[in-house]
């Protein structure tokens, strides 16, 4: 009996216990282990291929079948913040479990919900990762609104993060409008992981994740970015808008990380505002979710929102997290798995009103955090209370030590310019404060 596949498997299932439980403070291993992980499971991309089963389901109708009556189309004036409170509340499981090729027929709070799961969210830079300069991509983040857009059956939608419909217009995307003469199968689709700039009403794509019905999710980054440069110009989507392309799309110059790619992402002239730069792991495959393999980094050179913000926008005088309320009380990121931050008081639960999967902002008090062995021990915090319903998700556990850090020993651009000429480890974040 060969027992190679086997072996196989217990392999790829021990390397993803270790990604599960490393502490998120080495994500340099984390990097390390995803990479060795994708060249080893072939079928790591479940939730992506649901997603490109939906947009094949999206095709018109068998001409000989009778047709299927078509859901009315979302209106822009959905993106409706002040509904977000209420829909986070009813729990999430059934969105989870319905059959992925209904999913562009769901409207409401389900088609938000399994929406706000398939972007591919970048972890925050809490250390430079290793072979930097060989095997990743650098280039100015564009600030806006992050979002995928989607073109099938003559029409074009745009969804935020957190699921809600941004716009829904015609474009030259492959058959994202209905025009008179218009060449090419109604039956092809195209998703495009984007940020909508409102200044410039621009569509700056930074991913390509399926053209023409083809799915990208399976290719590394490497071949994702070779396809976005060379595919989308040929459709007349960098033109002007027009009656059939209302909004411009165009591409974020994408640099290998050197010397000269890091100078011309952190510093060169952009058409856009600028928040921060991405890394991207070359070898990297599309995955839905937090991943190290792609990072944001930010100083106070390249994004004008370094340091967190209040509601009146002004940078307060102590850090603030954003977390999600269990169950049990307990104080949770958006990872996954979540890291616990700490534990709220039942009475307080039952006095405020609070219930499972409200999202609510701490302080962190003077007493800060402390970590042993690399894992969160203790943190100090005070409560304050919800978050504005328009926020859709807790922090992430790297997003609220990169805000400490840069607060306190900020990873400076310096450190990445070294570290490309240099196989030093470099780490600003301490093991206990």
């Amino acid at each position: 009996m060969d027992n190679t596949g086997v072996e196989d498997v217990v392999e790829i299932e021990e390397i993803r216990w270790c990604i599960e439980r490393l502490p998120i403070l080495f994500q340099q291993c984390r990097v390390q282990l995803l990479l060795v992980f994708y060249s080893q499971n072939t079928s790591t991309q479940q939730t992506p291929r649901a997603l490109h089963s939906v947009f094949n389901s999206l095709s018109p109708p068998n001409p000989e079948s009778p047709p299927e009556p078509s859901p009315a189309p979302e209106t822009e004036t959905e993106y409706r913040p002040e509904a977000l409170g209420d829909e986070r509340e009813r729990g999430e499981e059934e969105s989870r479990d319905f059959d992925a090729r209904r999913a562009w027929r769901l409207k409401g709070a389900e088609a938000r919900q399994w929406f706000s799961r398939q972007l591919m969210l970048p972890e925050w830079m809490v250390d430079v990762p290793p072979r930097l300069s060989q095997d990743w991509y650098v280039f100015a983040r564009p600030a806006g609104q992050r979002c995928f857009v989607v073109s099938s059956g003559g029409t074009t939608i745009s969804r935020l993060r957190n699921g809600f419909l941004l716009h829904h217009f015609p474009s030259s995307l492959p058959s994202g409008a209905r025009r008179k003469g218009s060449s090419g199968s109604m039956q092809s689709f195209c998703i495009l992981d984007c940020i909508f700039h409102e200044p410039d009403q621009t569509y700056y794509v930074i991913d390509m994740v399926c053209w023409r019905g083809y799915s990208l999710y399976d290719c590394t980054a490497e071949f994702r970015f070779f396809w976005l440069n060379s595919k989308l110009e040929e459709t007349g989507a960098f033109d002007p808008p027009s009656q059939y392309h209302r909004y411009r799309f165009t591409v974020v110059p994408i640099y290998n990380c050197d010397h000269t790619g890091l100078h011309a992402a952190y510093a060169g002239e952009t058409p856009f505002i600028k928040d921060g730069l991405l890394f991207y792991n070359k070898h990297a495959h599309y995955q839905a979710g937090l991943t190290p393999l792609a990072l944001v980094w930010k100083d106070e050179s390249c994004s004008q929102y370094v340091l967190d913000t209040d509601s009146k926008g002004q940078v307060p005088a102590q850090q603030q997290v954003v977390l999600e309320l269990q169950e049990d009380g307990k104080l949770s990121t958006s990872d996954d798995p979540p890291v616990i931050f700490g534990c709220l008081d039942q009475e307080l639960r039952q006095k405020s009103g609070l219930q499972s999967g409200s999202l609510l902002r701490f302080s962190v008090s003077e007493g800060g955090m402390r970590y042993a062995d690399g894992k969160l021990e203790m943190t100090d915090m005070q409560y304050i209370g919800k978050v504005n319903r328009a926020r859709a998700f807790a922090d992430s556990y790297s997003k609220v030590l990169f805000q400490y850090t840069a607060r306190h020993s900020p990873l400076k651009i310096d450190f990445l310019v070294q570290s490309l000429s240099s196989s030093v480890f470099i780490c600003t974040l301490p093991y206990s404060y």
